[in-house]
């Protein structure tokens, strides 16, 4: 009995010690891995009771590797950040004290379909974590395309996807993760292909708001909350000066693709209203997607849903830059200008979100096979000589050739939208310039016409005989000055005149071609 307890010690102690077991969900002592912290700590308990003539070195030795486990934990949980360890692996029982505060109510659909039929299904978080878990959520035979359309980002639906999908540990922590800079990609994994795009979509003030989702940077630490909470103060008083402008939501959508068929699609907002034109094509029987049931093709249905969006905005920011136009052409009024100047940094920001898609779209029709080429290994003899297969096949391919021409048109109008609008602004500026110097120079034609009044009564208003003179008839005083003042002002109006005659001459020219 002391020898068995020794080897458990040993085995507690070795690979990070008691932590390993307890943290990360590996067996130890004949603990389950699924078990958490305070049932596993329990059951030591039990097992300590049970265990007959137990030395009180086992006993000292047991404790303070239960302690060390717990502060462990701990610690690991309070210095989350730079050098962490990347990915996210639900097995972990350090995962799910640390992502379980994520919590949502998620619509999720699963889409059995054929080339022939056609099933869905429509589960919550709960219904979806016990689908997941028994014989119903195994796949009937006909079955040559399921898609599990998730709305939503909750810990429980994603563990429960993730254990039974086998789901990267780095697709995961982009899932949870979910940052404003983040941009569009493409990664390969053995076991699936993982897309992550920027949605693109205008913002109806008249809708109510959906709460947004609680990430992990919302639950790290308390340390982040005040600057957390100052970030949103900000802007939201940079959305209340952006007030009449063209509000654009930019939201991200993670897609895993199998080479089984199966296709997940995991949205931040609870509401499925996104998908729902291609929800509307699989219930049709002569569309692409369930003639093809080639589960490529629906991810290129998503992708190019993404860009339609794209194209709406960019339409939208096409109309109000219009209507901006024909403001600034008419009046420029700061008002205007201010508008401008926000729908111009609006687009900056927006290009580069939308170039990666771009980039993506390219890479998925290009080097698709190539990427998957890298994945295999070739020193293994079992993979010697067969042909390398990429995920997305011929057909979604010569469909993403036109989803690529559409992102070529989102760029090409952003850029000329862009240099409308800096033209719009030095437009403005240059009008404002015009309008000072008009100005300026009014003032000066009124200064000259009449400076000579000025000087004649500053020089006939001294005190000697010739100014007492003047003082005694007026009709002396204008009879000198209003010929001065008509000698003198011709001088300064000079380009002017010159310029009336050749306005005077072009449209004489004009009328005679009529």
């Amino acid at each position: 009995m002391s020898d068995h307890m020794s080897e458990t010690d040993t085995s507690t102690q070795r690979d990070g010690e008691a932590s390993t077991s307890q943290i990360y969900g590996t067996k130890a002592s004949g603990l389950g891995t699924g078990s958490s912290l305070k049932s596993r700590s329990r059951r030591v308990h039990h097992v300590a009771d049970a265990l007959p003539q137990r030395r009180p070195l086992d006993k000292f030795r047991a404790t303070v590797n239960k302690v060390i486990a717990m502060k462990r934990s701990t610690t690991i949980l309070s210095s989350l950040g730079a050098g962490a360890e990347p990915g996210i692996d639900p097995r972990r029982a350090s995962m799910e004290m640390q992502y379980r505060g994520v919590k949502q109510d998620c619509f999720i659909e699963v889409v059995d379909y054929s080339a022939v039929s056609c099933n869905f299904v429509n589960l919550r978080n709960a219904e979806f974590v016990d689908w997941c878990a028994s014989p119903r959520g195994k796949r009937q035979p006909w079955v040559k395309v399921r898609w599990i359309n998730i709305a939503g980002i909750s810990w429980d639906v994603i563990k429960a996807v993730s254990l039974k999908h086998d789901l990267h540990p780095l697709a995961l922590e982009d899932i949870l993760h979910m940052r404003p800079d983040n941009l569009s990609k493409a990664d390969y994994f053995t076991q699936h292909l993982f897309l992550r795009i920027l949605c693109h979509d205008v913002v109806d003030e008249s809708s109510t708001s959906v709460r947004p989702t609680p990430t992990y940077e919302a639950l790290s630490q308390d340390s982040s909350k005040p600057a957390i909470r100052q970030r949103k103060i900000e802007e939201a008083k940079l959305d209340a000066l952006k007030e009449g402008t063209l509000k654009v939501a930019v939201t991200p959508m993670f897609i895993f693709l199998f080479r089984d068929g199966t296709v997940i699609t995991v949205s931040q907002s609870p509401s499925p209203e996104m998908t729902l034109p291609i929800r509307l094509r699989l219930r049709r029987p002569d569309t692409i997607l369930r003639t093809s049931a080639d589960p490529s093709v629906l991810v290129q249905s998503l992708l190019s849903l993404v860009v339609d969006k794209a194209v709406q905005v960019i339409d939208a920011y096409r109309d109000q830059i219009s209507e901006i136009e024909l403001s600034i052409l008419r009046k420029p009024k700061p008002s205007t200008v201010r508008k401008l100047h926000i729908v111009s940094g609006d687009l900056v920001l927006h290009k580069r979100t939308l170039e990666p898609i771009k980039t993506l779209v390219f890479g998925l029709r290009r080097y698709d096979v190539d990427r998957c080429a890298a994945l295999v290994d070739d020193s293994d003899p079992a993979v010697k000589g067969r042909p390398i297969v990429g995920f997305m096949s011929h057909k979604s391919k010569i469909y993403l050739a036109d989803v690529h021409e559409h992102t070529e048109y989102i760029l090409s109008t952003l850029d000329m939208i862009a240099s409308i609008g800096e033209s719009l602004t030095d437009y403005s500026f240059n009008m404002a310039s015009y309008s000072m110097n008009d100005t300026m120079r009014l003032l000066t034609m009124i200064t000259i016409i009449c400076l000579p009044l000025t000087f004649l009564s500053g020089y006939f208003g001294m005190n000697f005989p010739a100014a007492a003179f003047m003082t005694e008839s007026d009709v002396v005083f204008w009879t000198i000055a209003i010929p001065a003042v008509l000698l003198i002002s011709p001088l300064f109006v000079i380009p002017d005149i010159k310029r009336l005659i050749h306005y005077l001459q072009t449209r004489r020219l004009i009328q005679s071609f009529r």
